[in-house]
């Protein structure tokens, strides 16, 4: 399948239709075939007691990773819905940017089947969390 949009278009649509997108700063740093890169820069709120970055920022770079990853491939389907997610947090997540990594699994014509590798900027090399997770496509 064909890219609809390139990383720019893909955060420009994300942007534009999730308002906290834009607030947050997420950036779409790459976008190719079953592949998204999102960045989310770090802020001091999205720290919990003992200096980590919480579950509830890795969940949202998580399910932005996905929302790009679908968005760049079927286009301006904004009302594409998280259905699930599964998150497994492996080692802490020490303060930086927020990096996910997503890849398609599955694209049905009801529902896409992703993975996302999350990092941190602090330490690029130790995945912080494994997501899988599935998005529902709208009209379907």
């Amino acid at each position: 399948m064909e890219l609809k949009f390139d990383a720019a278009g893909t955060q420009a649509l994300i942007r534009g239709g999730v308002r906290v997108a834009d607030k947050g700063g997420l950036v779409v740093e790459d976008v190719r075939q079953g592949y998204a890169r999102i960045r989310l820069p770090f802020r001091d709120s999205m720290l919990r007691p003992g200096n980590v970055i919480s579950g509830p920022a890795l969940f949202t770079a998580a399910d932005s990773a996905m929302y790009a990853l679908v968005l760049s491939h079927l286009g301006p389907a904004l009302m594409a819905v998280t259905a699930n997610m599964n998150l497994a947090f492996l080692n802490k997540a020490l303060p930086g940017d927020v990096i996910g990594e997503a890849r398609l699994l599955k694209l049905g014509r009801k529902l896409v089947v992703m993975s996302v590798e999350l990092f941190t900027s602090a330490d690029p090399q130790r995945m912080v969390a494994h997501v899988t997770g599935s998005y529902a496509l709208p009209g379907a």
